[in-house]
C-alpha cells in the first residue's frame, strides 16, 4: 500500500497552529442563501466530486513525535467523514448553524477540514483557519455548483481599470508606538466570537475616481472605529488596519490553502477627527495601492524564521506564543478583509438558483478582537462584524453596524 502524501505546513498555517486557543477557534464561515432549496443525495455526491476536483482541500495534520521538526498535512484519497449535513428545520436554525461556525472548527485530524451544512435553502460552510481560506474554499463551492447545476461557474472577469498615473511616494504615516485598540463594550460573559450579519446598499463612486470601494471601505472602518473610541472615551492614537492581498486567479487552477497576505494601512488621529473626505479617500488609495504592490511575505520576515525547522515543533510553538503575547500591544487595530465581487455566479440550477447573497466572516480573536468582513453580490454589499466577547456584546455590534453604514454613506460623492 502506497504511503500517503505528505506536505509540510506552510508558514501561515504552522503560526495558526501554535497558536490555537480552544476558546476562540479558527474559523472562517461563508454563508450563501439560494432561492430554492437543495437535494440532498445531489449535494453530498456534487460536493465530495469537487473535493476531488480540487485535491489540495483533502487533508488532515499527520501524526508525528513531540520532537519532529515540522507539522506535516497527509493528503488523503477522499473524505474521512461525511462533510454535507442537512439542519433540521426551525426557527432557530440558521441561527445554530451560524453559532457552530463560530464555536465549533472542523477538526485538523479529519480530511477535510471543512463542514458543509445546508440550513432549508442556506449553505453555511465552517473551514478551519489553520489549513483554508475563505477565498480557496469559494473555489470549491463554485466547482460544487457547476457539477450540481450543470451550469458554467466560470469567474467573471475582473473590473478593468485605466491605469493609476504616476505619483509622488504616498504619504504613509510611520508610528512605532502601539496602535489604537478598539474600546470595550459591554463584554459577554460566555466565551468565543459573536457575529452580526447585514446587507448595506453597495456606495456610490463616481466613474474614473481616484479611489476604489475597498477604499471606501478602509475609510469606513477607520472612522467607525475612531468614532466609536470616542463614545467611549479613549484617548486619540494612530489606528493601523490589516488588510489579506490575495493575488491567486480564480479559475479551476487557484491553489488552494492559505494563500493571501497581510498588509497594514495606518491612520493618523488627525486625519479621522473632522476629515476631509475627498483628501482621506485619496490618500487611502494611494496608500493601499502602494502597500500591494510591495513584496512581502505573507505574515513578513519574523514569521518565516520562527517557522525554520531549526528545533522541534513542541519548543517553537512556545517561544511563538510567547513573542506573540509579547508582541500584543503592536498587533492591528481590527482586520478589514473584503471579498469584493464575488467572481463566481454560484448557480445551482433551475431548482435551487443562484446565490443571492454571499458573506464572510474572519475569526475576531483578542487582542483585535474586532474583524470587518464583506462581499458584494448581486449589487448589494453584505457586511459581517465579527467580534470577540471578551471585549464587546451584541449591543455593541449593533451600534458599530449602524456607525458602519453612517460613515459608508459619508464616502459617497454626490450623484
Amino acid at each position: 500500500m502506497t504511503a500517503p502524501v505528505r506536505v509540510p505546513f506552510p508558514v501561515v498555517d504552522e503560526v495558526s497552529r501554535h497558536c490555537l486557543r480552544e476558546e476562540e477557534p479558527e474559523t472562517v464561515h461563508i454563508e450563501v442563501h439560494l432561492p430554492g432549496p437543495l437535494d440532498p443525495a445531489r449535494l453530498r455526491t456534487s460536493f465530495v466530486k469537487a473535493l476531488h476536483r480540487h485535491p489540495r482541500i483533502l487533508m488532515r495534520e499527520a501524526r508525528g513525535p513531540w520532537w519532529r521538526r515540522r507539522y506535516e498535512w497527509e493528503l488523503t484519497g477522499g473524505p474521512d467523514a461525511e462533510v454535507v449535513t442537512f439542519a433540521p428545520a426551525g426557527p432557530d436554525a440558521l441561527r445554530d448553524a451560524r453559532n457552530r461556525a463560530l464555536a465549533q472548527a472542523p477538526p485538523l485530524s479529519v480530511s477535510p477540514p471543512v463542514r458543509l451544512e445546508v440550513v432549508g435553502s442556506v449553505l453555511v460552510l465552517t473551514i478551519n483557519h489553520t489549513a483554508l481560506d475563505g477565498p480557496a474554499c469559494l473555489r470549491v463551492l463554485a466547482t460544487a455548483a457547476e457539477l450540481y447545476g450543470g451550469r458554467d461557474n466560470s469567474p467573471a472577469a475582473p473590473p478593468t481599470r485605466a491605469p493609476a498615473a504616476p505619483r509622488e511616494t504616498p504619504d504613509i504615516p510611520a508610528s512605532w508606538a502601539p496602535p489604537a485598540r478598539v474600546a470595550p463594550g459591554t463584554p459577554d460573559p460566555s466565551p468565543g466570537n459573536g457575529m452580526l450579519v447585514t446587507e448595506l446598499p453597495l456606495p456610490h463612486r463616481p466613474k474614473g475616481a481616484p479611489y476604489t470601494v475597498n477604499d471606501q471601505l478602509m475609510v469606513s472602518t477607520a472612522l467607525t472605529i475612531a468614532h466609536w473610541n470616542r463614545e467611549h472615551g479613549s484617548r486619540p492614537r494612530p489606528l493601523r488596519i490589516t488588510m489579506p492581498v490575495d493575488d491567486r486567479p480564480r479559475d479551476a487552477g487557484m491553489p488552494i490553502g492559505n494563500g493571501t497576505r497581510l498588509v497594514e494601512v495606518p491612520f493618523t488621529p488627525g486625519e479621522l477627527d473632522r476629515p476631509d473626505l475627498p483628501v482621506l479617500l485619496r490618500r487611502t488609495a494611494e496608500r493601499t495601492r502602494a502597500l500591494k504592490s510591495l513584496p512581502r511575505p505573507q505574515l513578513g520576515h519574523g514569521a518565516a524564521l520562527l517557522t525554520a525547522p531549526w528545533a522541534p515543533v513542541a519548543a517553537r510553538a512556545a517561544l511563538t506564543r510567547t513573542l506573540r503575547r509579547a508582541a500584543a500591544p503592536w498587533t492591528s487595530t481590527t482586520l478589514l478583509s473584503n471579498i469584493g465581487r464575488i467572481p463566481y455566479p454560484l448557480d445551482f440550477g433551475e431548482e435551487a438558483g443562484r446565490a443571492r447573497a454571499v458573506w464572510f466572516s474572519a475569526p475576531a480573536r483578542m487582542p483585535r478582537g474586532l474583524t470587518v468582513t464583506t462581499a458584494s453580490t448581486a449589487g448589494r454589499l453584505h457586511l459581517v462584524l465579527r467580534w470577540s466577547r471578551a471585549l464587546l456584546g451584541d449591543g455593541d455590534g449593533a451600534r458599530l453596524r449602524d456607525l458602519f453604514a453612517h460613515h459608508l454613506h459619508t464616502t459617497e460623492a454626490p450623484r
